[in-house]
């Protein structure tokens, strides 16, 4: 089902708003995307299956665009996708230092144009890619986030389509009530703000992991009248440029988001040597979230502002459970949390506190729904739970958590435990209980399908809410699980700062946007909160005009004499 945008928008001169304080006027009605559900024998089921047929065995050939050119270079690289690491999804290249200059050269050519343009004029090519997203072009982007990503029907169905199609909906009304914040007037002057772009260029640095990212970091600043050089993960590739195309064909103008696939540190250090970098919007590792930090402070100098940095930058989540908590929702909650997406979602449960009276239902229920859960090949088998990681590398990476777990003295696996990568990049979702809370695997994050569970003596749990706050330099999302009313007012006060997102029975991951506007402090980036009216702030330098009505006639004041 589509939902029914209701957009009325007055556009006028911005001169004329200046003279008569008047101001483009905008009923919106936006609601969230409705999930579709994908039973059997449903359209979109059809849809879907149809689409994931048509792009089976094949390999989709993406070029960077510049400008309105479409560029290949020598440097090439395959997209492959995760779960049949033998089927190259897509084939793309790799912009050198020239080639992302240039693209710099086109977005700075294309600025003020844009930047001019009615902010509704605009808002309403967002309008328009969210519809084709959720009409004609949704089986499209799931089935290439599925095949490309590894995600499986639901999980593509709450990125790539409702999540996206909200970001586009929810930020485009957020940009056009914005211009209706106004300073106040007074006897003979009237005042204006306009929300100008930031002059220069905004760099999208996206992963991998959601689809709707890409589409956000890309997106926002572009609606607030910035030009914006998109990055793409190299794992995401081909749905990136899905939605890419899909912003082209609602009329977006060239050079306005250019698509520059290429390598990271290439594209850090050249963005950040240009004087004309006005932001960057990036979601990632907090290692290369520095590195492109501090390179934008040994470049203070070159730059003809001060570049905004917004970054998102994962968490080590944690679910705390109280001896009063529902057993079942614990274990339904953690058990989607920590393994949805193979826990490659920054807001996946990776830590777990549970009082020792509740260990043994709590261990035997997650144990009795581990048998249940399917990993495997989310396109032929449409009731996989997850599927595999996301490349070799993190592959890699969780292998070595596995690895330690079989070794450390302080860890014992309780489910799970192997991986194999023969064909895709599997790895078995896996429990571990460990005895010490502070073992480095409680601490560091992991992204992938690992959950470590401590036991504590349930009296103890005031301790354990300072240590869950003090163990991890991430404060991303945790939930707590309690019926106790004064346990949850307790909680939320001792946790107060250990997360940006977070939830009160419920799991730790399935932020909405406008419901919950994500994001986190300390090693978790920003906490600017898309999905918030207030994300559209950080892509604007706003304007104040004071106009005066009546001629000032005297020099001296009134005391003078």
């Amino acid at each position: 089902m589509i939902i029914i945008i209701i957009i009325i928008i007055i556009v006028c001169d911005v001169s004329k708003c200046w003279k008569f304080k008047t101001f483009p006027c905008a009923a919106v009605e936006v609601k969230n995307e409705l999930i579709l559900g994908f039973k059997e024998g449903s359209k979109e089921r059809s849809e879907l299956e149809k689409a994931l047929q048509n792009l089976k065995g094949k390999t989709e050939e993406i070029p960077c665009v510049i400008g309105n050119e479409e560029v290949w270079t020598k440097d090439i690289r395959y997209q492959l996708s995760p779960f049949n690491h033998s089927h190259k999804v897509s084939k793309f290249c790799y912009a050198d230092k020239e080639l992302i200059n240039k693209a710099i050269e086109a977005s700075v050519a294309a600025r003020r144009e844009w930047d001019l343009k009615p902010v509704a004029d605009r808002a309403q090519i967002f309008f328009r890619a969210a519809d084709i997203i959720s009409g004609p072009k949704r089986a499209d982007v799931l089935a290439k986030t599925m095949i490309g990503q590894g995600k499986t029907v639901v999980q593509a169905e709450i990125d790539a389509a409702a999540e996206l199609i909200d970001f586009f909906r929810f930020n485009a009304k957020h940009a056009i009530q914005l211009e209706q914040q106004q300073p106040l007037d007074s006897d003979g002057s009237t005042n204006t703000m306009l929300y100008r772009g930031l002059e220069g260029f905004v760099a999208a640095v996206a992963p991998f992991n959601f689809t709707a990212i890409g589409g956000n970091l890309a997106g926002t600043p572009a609606i607030m009248g910035n030009v914006v050089l998109w990055k793409p993960s190299d794992t995401a590739m081909s749905a990136s440029y899905a939605v890419y195309k899909i912003l082209r064909e609602s009329g977006l103008p060239p050079s306005i988001i250019q698509f520059v696939p290429a390598d990271g540190p290439v594209f850090g250090d050249t963005i950040t040597s240009s004087e004309h970098l006005a932001g960057i919007n990036f979601t990632g590792s907090v290692p290369t979230f520095k590195r492109l930090w501090k390179q934008v402070a040994q470049n203070l100098d070159i730059y003809r502002n001060f570049p905004r940095v917004a970054g998102e930058c994962g968490g080590k989540n944690f679910h705390f459970v109280h001896k009063s908590a529902d057993v079942h929702s614990v274990v339904n909650g953690t058990i989607r949390s920590a393994f949805e997406y193979g826990g490659q979602k920054c807001s996946a449960c990776s830590r777990m506190y549970v009082p020792d009276s509740l260990w043994p239902q709590i261990k035997q229920e997650l144990l009795d729904v581990h048998k249940q859960i399917k990993v495997g090949d989310p396109v032929e088998d449409f009731s996989t739970f997850f599927s595999a990681v996301i490349d070799d590398k993190s592959f890699s990476r969780s292998k070595g958590w596995l690895e330690h777990a079989k070794t450390s003295p302080h860890l014992k696996i309780i489910a799970g435990g192997n991986c194999d990568n023969k064909k895709g990049y599997f790895i078995e979702p896996t429990i571990i209980e460990t005895t010490d809370p502070q073992e480095k695997i409680m601490n560091e994050e992991i992204f992938g399908p690992i959950l470590t569970v401590y036991v504590y003596p349930e009296n103890d749990y005031k301790k354990v809410l300072h240590l869950i706050d003090n163990t991890s330099p991430y404060a991303l999302t945790g939930a707590i699980f309690s019926q106790d009313k004064a346990v949850i007012n307790e909680a939320g006060k001792a946790l107060r700062n250990a997360a940006g997102n977070y939830y009160v029975n419920d799991k730790s991951t399935g932020s909405i946007v406008a419901q919950q506007p994500f994001g986190g402090a300390r090693a978790s980036g920003t906490n600017d909160k898309p999905g918030g009216p207030h994300y559209v702030l950080r892509w604007t330098s706003p304007q104040v005009v004071k106009q005066t009505h009546v001629p000032l006639t005297e020099w001296k004041y009134p005391y003078m004499g």
